[in-house]
């Protein structure tokens, strides 16, 4: 099966299949968002956006953009500002159903860990939804209780955080490493 995975960045052409993996995922429980969303979030941070191919078919996707620690993008807005932040929000990871339990998503969050060290990120933050929270705790996330969700996340929405494996030798305080910035005039849509 290895030969036949490919993690690469999401290119225009991908959209389709992300957009229907995105759907039937989060269709059911109210949390889907739409491709204008999803394209939004992608175009904040090319560079820790994803696809997973198996042969010449999609088969997962991941997508991180840099926010400050402790925030989160708006499940109703397309991003119109681009942070400065050592911290990059993991949105979203989807595995299409009849590919789980095959290590792909940790294959998929190994590769984006690796990149994210690489591009000097100190910390990744996102939000369990649908009782992920055990799947991310098993790779190294810790809830953060005290941050609560909006609503529109579901009714078991966790934030959780992890710092980026090395980056402790560089790391400040993640919670301190990021700052906002106002929108460049062609960056507001």
């Amino acid at each position: 099966m290895d030969r036949d995975v490919c993690v690469r960045r999401i290119s225009e052409r991908d959209w389709g299949a992300v957009v229907a993996l995105e759907a039937g995922a989060y269709t059911a429980a109210g949390l889907s968002e739409g491709r204008a969303a999803l394209e939004s979030r992608a175009d904040a941070s090319p560079a820790t956006c994803f696809v997973l191919d198996h042969g010449n078919r999609t088969v997962g996707y991941l997508l991180a953009l840099p926010y400050p620690m402790f925030e989160y993008p708006d499940l109703n807005r397309t991003e119109d500002i681009v942070f400065h932040s050592r911290n990059l929000h993991l949105h979203d990871l989807v595995i299409a159903e009849e590919f789980r339990g095959r290590g792909l998503a940790k294959r998929l969050l190994r590769h984006f860990t690796g990149t994210a060290g690489a591009k000097g990120y100190e910390g990744i933050s996102l939000i369990a939804v649908l009782g992920s929270d055990t799947f991310w705790a098993a790779n190294g996330y810790r809830a953060h209780r005290e941050v609560t969700p909006p609503t529109g996340y579901g009714a078991d929405a966790v934030y959780m955080s992890r710092a980026v494996p090395g980056a402790h030798s560089r790391r400040t305080n993640p919670a301190r490493a990021s700052s906002r910035r106002a929108p460049l005039e062609d960056e507001v849509g």
